[in-house]
């Protein structure tokens, strides 16, 4: 008989029922588009944060220059420690393995460098020019313990170095130019520059021919990074090993790695954790504790944050999520009060109805549950078809902003048909008490 009566009751009026409900899918709509893109927001400007570049650099605990200033390496390229080229595979063993997206060693020398132009006999009279010679990775696939490969190099690390041309191969006597240097040399691709450490020139311009540890390399591309990369020339890691008589080492890497933003709890420091504090801030992939996984790993090495990169990150994406949930609270704040008018409305309309079930026995409490039933059926109409609407709108923005739709998700469904019942019972709940508490004489007396 109580269905019978709500389901009744639900059927009459349908004005108020049209505007309730559309009040409600459209703030459960907005609700579940912001939610579901909320849930997804972390990994998707995650990844699309690493085109920023690494975001920690690995450095010998042993140097004895530390001197960084706005993400700018200052120390001499040829003073300090070097760390091993074989510990870097262990990168791929540690917890947060499947977050570290890239890795690059860097090798830094000096050398003097000129475009050979004409004959032999007129290119060893051309005044070499200083440069830095930066050894690295371009794609680079390197044996992993479990047995697998994994492939990497600057073009992961630090996607925004952009070449005009095509990077070399690793394994070839190949090089690119940064785009200032090249201006300075007359240098393009195709053509090939001479290089070799200062004192090794001696000997190759008083006639003898081209030293060993000096490189003939075919130029395949300009580099353009906005830093001091624009004024060097980027070459295999393994020549620049050669030249600097390092082989198999390397003095700093580069390391890219997806994070969640930091708090003040992933700022403390370790040491003065309690254990389950520390298996907390060890078991969540802020930069730090990934730092600090690295460093485990890499005897000898000393893992900092780049501070500039990973704090721009973490401030966007919060202010991202910020806005995301600005935008729920504002469209659940509008469902309620709709839902709230659209209920009182409702109540007043059937004052008449509210006192002859009251005269006839009905209690206060019977009276309050059936007007309840009525909004809470509403509230699951409303909530399936905002969740509808929600998931159409998700998927333009998913699109439009991320490159990629969100799925849909039965925990959002699920918490968006809970939020449509606590809305309506938030809105209505005034209005509802307001009727429970009417007389039924005054009522039918027409007071």
């Amino acid at each position: 008989m109580f269905l019978r009566l709500v389901a009744d009751s639900f059927g009459r009026r349908p004005r108020h029922k049209l505007l309730t409900g559309a009040a409600l899918a459209l703030g459960m709509g907005v609700a579940t588009a912001a939610l579901s893109v909320s849930l997804e927001v972390g990994d998707r400007l995650a990844k699309e944060f690493r085109s920023l570049g690494a975001n920690l650099l690995v450095t010998p605990q042993a140097d004895s220059l530390p001197l960084e200033i706005g993400g700018v390496d200052y120390r001499p390229v040829n003073a300090g420690a070097y760390l091993p080229e074989a510990d870097l595979p262990k990168l791929k063993t540690i917890f947060w393995h499947n977050n570290i997206v890239g890795f690059s060693p860097i090798l830094q020398i000096s050398v003097d460098s000129f475009v050979e132009a004409g004959p032999p006999t007129y290119s060893r009279f051309v005044q070499p020019t200083k440069a830095l010679l930066i050894g690295t990775w371009a794609e680079h696939q390197i044996p992993l313990p479990d047995g697998g490969t994994f492939t990497t190099g600057i073009t992961r690390a630090n996607p925004w170095w952009q070449v005009r041309g095509r990077w070399y191969s690793d394994a070839s006597q190949e090089c690119v130019v940064g785009a200032q240097l090249a201006a300075r040399l007359g240098v393009t691709p195709g053509q090939s520059l001479l290089i070799a450490q200062p004192t090794e020139w001696i000997k190759f311009i008083s006639g003898g021919d081209l030293p060993a540890p000096a490189r003939k390399l075919l130029v395949t591309g300009l580099l353009e990074t906005g830093g001091p990369e624009d004024d060097a020339i980027v070459v295999p890691l393994v020549i620049a090993q050669e030249m600097a008589h390092k082989p198999n080492e390397y003095r700093k890497l580069y390391v890219s790695a997806l994070t969640k933003p930091e708090d003040d709890f992933a700022r403390r420091d370790p040491k003065t954790m309690k254990p389950d504090e520390f298996e907390r801030w060890s078991c969540s992939p802020y930069v730090s504790s990934i730092a600090y996984s690295i460093q485990q790993v890499l005897p000898g090495a000393d893992v900092r944050v780049i501070r500039r990169v990973a704090e721009g990150e973490g401030a966007i994406l919060t202010r991202v999520r910020m806005l995301l949930w600005l935008v729920t609270g504002a469209a659940l704040l509008a469902a309620a009060l709709a839902v709230g008018a659209s209920a009182a409305a409702s109540v007043i309309e059937r004052r008449m109805e509210i006192g002859l079930m009251k005269a006839l026995g009905a209690g206060s409490g019977t009276v309050g549950f059936l007007l309840a039933a009525e909004q809470l059926l509403l509230a699951f109409v409303g909530g399936g078809i905002g969740y509808a609407l929600g998931i159409i709108l998700a998927r333009l923005l998913g699109e439009r902003i991320f490159g990629a739709a969100p799925e849909p998700s039965l925990m959002v469904f699920l918490v968006i048909v809970a939020l449509a019942i606590g809305v309506t019972l938030l809105g209505s709940a005034i209005p509802l008490r307001r009727a429970s508490r009417y007389e039924p004489a005054p009522i039918l007396r027409g007071e």
